[in-house]
């Protein structure tokens, strides 16, 4: 191919992959996978990764490579369905993009730069997983996880914290940095509440002693905060706690922020747990009372939703996750998830189907016996 031959194939098969239609396929009734992912590596804008100018570059080779898109937080705006998805170079290191679309389920566009997000002390080496909330207060606030060197390991290469970062804006391209979040301990998924709770501040956390392990940590804390301006955390309750042989022995986190219904707050989660192929990450969901978001009301046994087919292969198998999702105003929900660290997915749903599969599925018995108890007892019904 000529440099210009080279350049409109790009381009051409640039089009077609962003104007690609998505469907839906039927499923276990609760939600809807679709066909195809909503956000990849290739989606990434051309002129991100490619220097068009034939001296500079002439076998048009990309000189930015763009390895991943993965867990965005999620955001109805202006009528168009916004994702703050994290994008991953070839350089392992993320940022921030936003991306959006008409539907909420493909033609999904970056918009035409990445976020420039101001830096807060020491700089940090990775920063990724955003979480977004349009708080009562007016502000839309993304936290997401700061990745620094542990310098109490300087020898160690792969020792590193987490801590979670907190930015605000109006218009979701000017970023105004706040202090990251204190705490006693480190914090990799922090998600704030979107309305006050007694006047202060409230956050879902996730409590570890180190940068991947959780050690002593029990599962989803709580905590409230007089100001996100310097938010610290001096209390935390675990509301959502961990399990021996569970989906979520190894740890759990609060995905996006919960959504209000007429029956309570619905809650979109990770679990982990190890297994021979190592961590395997699912999400799950519970339900918390209006009058006390901290009081579970109701958890289904088992996983929500599991890596299904080719979303077991990419970088890091094994794995969904998910940060990010919308309840539009018909009722309609748009689950944005991740698979395997490499692709960002969407399942639809219904607030309704949502709070009817939370009330109405078994609780987890935490053993054999139960479980089987639960079958018989649904047998019987049946017949």
């Amino acid at each position: 191919m000529t440099f210009e031959e080279r350049k409109e194939w790009l381009v051409e098969n640039h089009r077609r992959l962003l104007e690609k239609e998505n469907r839906p396929i039927e499923g276990n009734g609760i939600y809807e996978r679709y066909e195809n992912p909503v956000l990849t590596a290739e989606h990434a804008p051309l002129n991100w990764r490619y220097d068009f100018d034939p001296q500079r570059n002439p076998f048009l080779m990309e000189r930015i490579g763009v390895h991943a898109v993965l867990n965005a937080g999620a955001i109805k705006w202006q009528g168009r369905y916004v994702l703050v998805a994290r994008v991953e170079g070839n350089d392992r290191k993320s940022f921030f993009a936003v991306a959006e679309s008409p539907n909420g389920v493909d033609n999904f566009r970056f918009w035409d730069r990445p976020i420039t997000l101001p830096e807060y002390g020491e700089p940090a080496t990775n920063v990724y997983d955003m979480r977004l909330t349009a708080h009562e207060d007016g502000w839309i606030y993304g936290i997401f996880c700061v990745e620094r060197k542990d310098h109490s390991a300087e020898g160690d290469l792969s020792a590193a914290t987490a801590t979670a970062g907190i930015a605000r804006t109006k218009d979701l391209v000017n970023w105004e940095r706040l202090p990251d979040l204190e705490t006693r301990s480190q914090q990799r998924n922090v998600v704030l509440h979107p309305e006050f709770v007694g006047g202060k501040y409230a956050l879902y956390t996730r409590p570890q002693d180190g940068f991947i392990d959780t050690g002593s940590g029990g599962g989803i804390g709580w905590a409230l905060v007089d100001s996100m301006e310097h938010a610290v955390v001096k209390e935390e309750k675990i509301i959502n706690r961990r399990f021996y042989h569970t989906i979520k022995e190894v740890k759990n986190g609060e995905g996006p922020h919960p959504i209000k219904t007429p029956k309570g707050w619905l809650h979109l989660a990770h679990g982990v747990r190890g297994c021979a192929s190592g961590l395997r990450y699912v999400l799950y969901m519970y339900m918390t009372a209006l009058d006390d978001p901290t009081r579970v009301i109701a958890e289904p046994g088992g996983f929500f939703m599991a890596p299904e087919g080719w979303e077991y292969v990419g970088d890091v198998m094994n794995v969904v996750f998910a940060n990010g999702w919308i309840a539009d105003g018909d009722g309609r929900v748009f689950i944005y998830y991740a698979s395997s660290d490499t692709r960002l997915h969407v399942a639809t749903s219904t607030v309704d189907r949502l709070v009817d599969y939370c009330m109405n599925t078994p609780a987890d018995g935490l053993r054999t016996g139960l479980s089987v108890e639960t079958i018989n007892h649904l047998i019987d019904k049946n017949l």
